[in-house]
């Protein structure tokens, strides 16, 4: 099986708990199962069994790769994602790049019914390097433009944290180290 098969099914198993959390073994396989068989229309190398131990082992590679735990309820009699609920918002955005990511894989051939907005990046390609620098308390040199103005600056900094605001990544900086150069 392939990597991205790998990925999918531990994707699925992320999705299906954040659709029903507590979910037994037995929807698992199933919602696993119905799945696996439309993505395997898209992309045959997706076909793939499912067992208590692969969903055991698929478990611990979650926790591995993504950093998010689920764990078994007895009372509920089924699965469920633990964590916070900032931890919930990484597992959310997960979710949402996975079903994208699926859509436009399987639109390769559908350009006719999907118009995808042609747009800028959103920037986080410079996330692991913004949050290597908080990290490390290293200064970071940018240019910076002003959303209103067409002039730009060169500046350093030593940012402390990054906040997402109305799908815009800002760098938070200490007053006194936001120097124009």
């Amino acid at each position: 099986m392939s990597k991205r098969g790998y990925i999918s099914r531990y994707l699925l198993i992320l999705k299906k708990l954040k659709q029903k959390p507590y979910s037994s073994y037995s929807e698992l396989e199933s919602y696993l199962a119905h799945q696996l068989e439309y993505l395997h229309t898209q992309d045959d190398t997706l076909s793939m069994g499912f067992s208590k131990r692969t969903l055991q082992r698929d478990i611990r590679d979650i926790r591995d790769v993504f950093g998010i735990d689920i764990a078994y309820s007895k009372p509920h009699k089924g699965y469920f994602v633990t964590g916070e609920e900032r931890e919930n918002m990484n597992f959310q955005r997960l979710l949402e790049s996975f079903d994208i990511f699926n859509s436009l894989h399987i639109a390769e051939d559908l350009t006719v019914f999907m118009h995808v907005e042609k747009r800028k990046s959103q920037g986080t390609e410079n996330l692991y390097g913004l949050l290597h620098a908080i990290k490390n308390r290293f200064q970071i040199q940018f240019s910076y433009q002003k959303f209103w103005e067409e002039q730009t600056s060169n500046r350093v900094a030593e940012p402390y944290a990054l906040k997402e605001f109305k799908n815009r990544w800002y760098c938070k900086l200490p007053q006194s180290s936001a120097s124009k150069s």
